[in-house]
């Protein structure tokens, strides 16, 4: 199925041929049309919708947000019993503005899981063990959707990849043997009403770091943030909250709302490598002001953690097509970039310098 537009810009693609297998013309054919949106969507945007309807119960997400909501309407002596702090800085919950971008605090709070590691060790940054709430059906309910996110993420990138891309079989199964054992992480976030003096954002400009992100948020608009590139368009209304490095860039901010049955879908900036430059990862932000608190769920389908990311000979291809001269990516180590980011992202914690 091809991708239609919405409000201003971001398309929505469908995802029901890729799940299923017959090789009837018709299915080929409507498996070609949604690897070619996912493809266009990626050079254009770098963000957009995922229908996945046909994919999983409507219902289950819906469950993790609630399930959500309970945690951080505990008590908070009862929240910090999950502090990062007791593990690796990294897995568990973290207080309202502890997390930080750009280098301000952000206003919310958060509870974070890791793909688990063997031997665990809580002083080796990211090599900690999960901390779950003891709420009835938490674990056992983000522990499955944990398994359908992983199952997408490898869905989405076949097919994506080897039609959208130009891949051949052998091409696809080297990338596949980089993100079979993906260092996965998903977030519960919690957003209460961003105060009118609050010096920064409800999660400031950023890109995230790796793969594919699958996003369900509460059904509540003009919260999400998206950055469209677009050449003449600066205004000081939209360009307020870039980082400092990207202040001038040109582009329009556009609200990126919940819509039934489709989780919200972006790249990562292993895609900015793996592509050569071809798909750009796209800065998004949260400023949540209404009256309600406002819980998303994010899964980041990431690279495994000791994966070479390098430039695919199949965005290559294309860029050598178009008479592109584009210098090539330097390689980059998942696990180190990973490091390196998150030791960045608590305020006071283990890894700030």
């Amino acid at each position: 199925m091809t991708s239609s537009r919405i409000s201003r810009h971001l398309p929505i693609i469908n995802i029901a041929s890729y799940l299923r297998t017959s090789q009837n013309p018709e299915d080929i054919a409507a498996r070609q049309a949604t690897s070619e949106a996912l493809h266009s969507a990626c050079l254009q945007f770098g963000f957009f919708y995922l229908d996945i309807s046909e994919y999983i119960d409507p219902g289950i997400p819906e469950e993790l947000a609630t399930l959500a909501h309970q945690f951080f309407a505990l008590p908070q002596e009862e929240k910090d019993k999950l502090s990062i702090s007791n593990q690796d800085n990294a897995r568990g919950y973290a207080r309202l503005k502890e997390n930080v971008t750009n280098g301000k605090a952000d206003n919310h709070e958060g509870l974070d899981f890791y793909r688990p590691v063997q031997d665990p060790d809580p002083r080796r940054p990211l090599w900690g063990e999960n901390q779950w709430p003891d709420l009835a059906g938490f674990k056992e309910k983000y522990e499955a959707w944990v398994q359908k996110m992983k199952d997408l993420g490898l869905i989405v990138s076949r097919r994506w990849m080897a039609i959208g891309l130009g891949m051949t079989p052998d091409e696809w199964q080297e990338l596949r043997s980089q993100v079979d054992d993906s260092f996965w992480v998903m977030r519960a976030i919690g957003y209460p009403p961003l105060p009118d003096d609050h010096d920064g954002f409800s999660c400031g400009a950023h890109k995230d770091y790796g793969c594919l992100t699958f996003l369900y948020a509460d059904p509540i608009p003009s919260a999400l943030q998206v950055f469209l590139r677009q050449t003449g368009s600066i205004a000081a209304a939209d360009a307020t909250g870039l980082p400092v490095e990207r202040g001038a860039e040109e582009g329009v901010w556009i609200n990126a709302d919940p819509i039934p049955g489709c989780v919200v879908c972006n790249i990562g900036e292993m895609w900015e490598v793996w592509t050569n430059g071809l798909y750009k990862s796209t800065l998004h932000r949260v400023i949540h002001r209404s009256s309600s608190y406002r819980v998303s769920v994010p899964f980041f389908f990431e690279p495994n953690f000791d994966s070479v990311v390098k430039p695919l000979a199949a965005a290559k291809r294309i860029q050598g097509a178009a008479g592109s001269v584009v210098p090539e990516k330097k390689p980059v180590v998942y696990g180190e970039f990973l490091l390196a980011k998150v030791g960045g992202n608590f305020a006071g914690g283990k890894y700030d310098d």
